[in-house]
């Protein structure tokens, strides 16, 4: 199965906006709910938000009303544009297929991820 490929992370500061993008293959993507995770240093890794397929939202209330997910299914990619971002934001950041049963419970192998820092 091919990876996700994510990319778009950086060093931002307090209050400032990153567009994620994940391109995904056809068979990873089409007819998938996509979901957008992250994984801070000793932490355990963390639905922030998903997409089903027609475009259905869903947000962790950790960044609900600062990060908005979307999707082309044109293209295969899913983005997470994140603004108003705060420290605790810091992660790496993964995208894969998520269970809409399961609780977005993530799918399929996981890519590299892009690390996300938020630092004055």
């Amino acid at each position: 199965q091919v990876q996700p490929v994510e990319s778009g992370g950086g060093l931002v500061q307090p209050g400032g906006s990153l567009r994620l993008s994940c391109a995904a293959s056809r068979s990873i993507f089409s007819f998938y709910a996509m979901a957008w995770y992250r994984q801070a240093p000793g932490k355990q890794r963390e639905m922030v938000a998903a997409i089903t397929s027609g475009s259905s939202t869903n947000y962790s209330d950790y960044v609900k009303g600062r990060f908005t997910i979307s999707r082309d299914n044109a293209k295969n990619t899913v983005y997470l544009q994140m603004n108003s971002l705060k420290p605790e934001d810091t992660a790496i950041y993964y995208c894969n297929r998520a269970s809409l049963s399961n609780n977005y419970a993530p799918l399929g192998s996981w890519g590299q991820g892009t690390q996300v820092t938020v630092s004055s």
